[in-house]
């Protein structure tokens, strides 16, 4: 489904990426770890567009592009295939939770109001929030903040998802929640790719773990493998400082 190659990028000659190369296949839940700074979340940045990669190489289904040189339609193709969940919602606050998700579809998918209403209003109870509808983002808890961002996310029926750390903004009670909506996804076969410091999600949820670490992917595989037997020292000293003992997060 999406192939990158060989992409790099810097940020005021700060290497971010270096050469990370990433597959994801139709119905992957893909988790992306690794220590901060890693490179992870300019990593799905790229992806969509909302970073432009100093290089690299994309092959989105029907889609084939150099990323550095990618032209608005390019840009305009992939980012209509797919959608990102930010880490701090990025909900606009003058607007009510059904009109935070109805905005993309009528501005940026050009859809009429009624049916935009009508997918918003779908997508809202998918995520629990049918009796928040006419909230606004200052009166929504944390949590119920996200779920409003995935509610946007999923009213555009993407075919891939980016979830960048989409809990780490949470208060720790509030963390199961948006996790709750995330493995129902997963469940449905929603293909996403998720940046996450959350490794029992990633155990239990994803079927491919990728860490990385300055830049490079340094280990990838399965949660079984990358979690509980990792073959690279760092990924090793990576979890033995978050599980202690070298414990299954599962």
């Amino acid at each position: 489904m999406l192939t990158i190659r060989d992409l790099y990028k810097s940020f005021h000659r700060s290497q971010v990426l270096r050469g990370v190369d990433l597959d994801v296949a139709k119905g992957d839940v893909v988790a992306i770890i690794g220590p901060s700074g890693a490179g992870k979340t300019t990593l799905l940045r790229c992806i969509n567009f909302l970073e432009r990669a100093d290089r690299g190489q994309m092959h989105f289904d029907s889609i084939h592009l150099d990323m550095h040189k990618a032209s608005a339609k390019d840009m305009l193709a992939v980012r209509k295939r797919t959608a990102f969940v930010f880490q701090n919602y990025n909900l606009f606050n003058n607007m009510t939770a059904l009109e935070n998700v109805t905005e993309g579809l009528i501005i940026g998918r050009q859809m009429p109001t009624r049916e935009a209403e009508d997918r918003a209003r779908r997508a809202l109870d998918k995520v629990g929030l049918t009796n928040r509808l006419d909230y606004y983002p200052s009166k929504l808890s944390g949590g119920q903040q996200q779920r409003v961002g995935i509610a946007r996310a999923i009213a555009v029926d993407p075919e891939l998802i980016l979830f960048d750390e989409p809990t780490s903004a949470l208060d720790p009670e509030l963390i199961g929640e948006v996790l709750g909506i995330m493995r129902q996804l997963a469940l449905e076969g929603t293909t996403m790719v998720v940046v996450t410091h959350e490794l029992a999600f990633a155990s239990d949820a994803a079927n491919r773990v990728v860490f990385m670490d300055h830049g490079l992917v340094v280990e990838s595989g399965t949660p079984g493998q990358v979690l509980s037997s990792p073959t690279e020292e760092r990924t090793q000293q990576f979890l033995g400082r978050i599980l202690p003992g070298g414990a299954s997060p599962a």
